[in-house]
């Protein structure tokens, strides 16, 4: 297998191909509504939600990087971990878009990937492909828990 193909591979599996390890990342979000998305397993820590959003900017990072695009471009303003949910924003419209932020960004992602691709790649550059890849796949087990912690 070729690095390019063992790179892309690892990205579809991460995000959203079936795999062996269980669910990846847009199949432990898969049918959340917003409430489920913004609940806490205890104070001042991280909501399924807000793991979507961090995803997204992480995806939004990487391709910055490969592309050479400009700092503080994301859709928010900020970076890492978001809020979520917005104060008077807690509504399954907003999770449904925020959930297609994610999905804009892998694309967009995966655009940026197959350019990189079509040059020689630096070390750095497969680092933060192969990173990303195992951020998602870190996620989705982290929402996978905080799933059944929502369960008790």
């Amino acid at each position: 297998m070729s690095e390019q193909t063992l790179l892309i591979s690892l990205l579809q599996e991460g995000f959203e191909r079936k795999t062996w390890h269980g669910p990846n990342l847009r199949q432990s979000l898969k049918g959340l509504t917003a409430r489920q998305a913004a609940w806490r397993p205890a104070r001042d820590r991280h909501s399924i939600w807000e793991l979507a959003i961090h995803s997204a900017y992480w995806k939004y990072a990487v391709r910055r990087q490969l592309d050479g695009g400009k700092r503080g471009s994301f859709v928010e303003k900020g970076s890492n971990f978001f809020k979520r949910p917005l104060p008077g924003k807690a509504t399954d419209a907003q999770w449904r878009a925020d959930l297609k932020l994610l999905v804009r960004e892998h694309r967009l992602l995966e655009q940026s990937i197959a350019r990189a691709l079509k040059k020689r790649l630096r070390e750095k550059d497969i680092r933060m492909i192969s990173g990303v890849c195992f951020h998602d796949i870190y996620h989705a087990g982290q929402i996978r828990l905080l799933r059944r912690l929502m369960e008790r």
